[in-house]
């Protein structure tokens, strides 16, 4: 007879509460992050003002990211154009200097709008995680009301104050529709 091992139960991702309007659950999302929580997300089916602020987002790094990405498409358009007409191929059309940066500016500005945009997207998509096909949250089924009606807050379990009946009992407090285990 062979040795059977008990099941051993999936890892818990952490607990998810739902409610019927966003005002709760900005007000739930306020009172998780002034009681040490930190590790939480919210799902809603629209935006819902004043939710990033109350989850502790402090600002996008999504500005710093198209201003770079901007100066080194302005800066890298520039120099192909004045390497190549300066130091590559100079070409003496009508006693015109090599370097003429007049001409220079209509590539260069299009080249830092390009490179901008490409930078806010590739890093919108970095900072999002996306694209993310699974996420433990989906295996909620009650999830799906997410892109419909209800809103979601979840407390993660790998945040160091989660403690799985204190956090029950904590977000029972915030008079949410039902709470939700949300297993990986």
């Amino acid at each position: 007879m062979r040795d059977v091992k008990p099941a051993r139960p999936e890892p818990l991702h952490g607990l998810m509460a739902e409610f019927m309007h966003p005002e709760k659950l900005v007000h739930a999302a306020r009172c998780a992050h002034a009681a040490g929580y930190r590790r939480m997300d919210a799902y809603t089916p629209y935006p819902v003002e004043g939710l990033a602020e109350a989850l502790g987002h402090a600002g996008s790094r999504i500005p710093l990211i198209m201003l770079i990405g901007g100066v080194c498409g302005g800066l890298g358009g520039y120099f192909l154009q004045w390497y190549s007409m300066a130091i590559d191929y100079p070409l003496n059309v009508g006693g015109r200097p090599l370097h003429t940066w007049p001409a220079f500016v209509p590539v260069t500005f299009e080249m830092t709008v390009l490179c901008a945009a490409l930078a806010g997207l590739l890093g919108m998509l970095a900072l999002n995680r996306l694209p993310e096909p699974y996420h433990p949250v989906f295996n909620v089924p009650e999830f799906e009301r997410a892109s419909s009606h209800r809103f979601f807050l979840c407390l993660e379990a790998a945040d160091p104050f989660f403690d799985l009946a204190t956090t029950r009992q904590f977000l029972k407090g915030l008079d949410p529709v039902s709470i939700h285990e949300v297993q990986q």
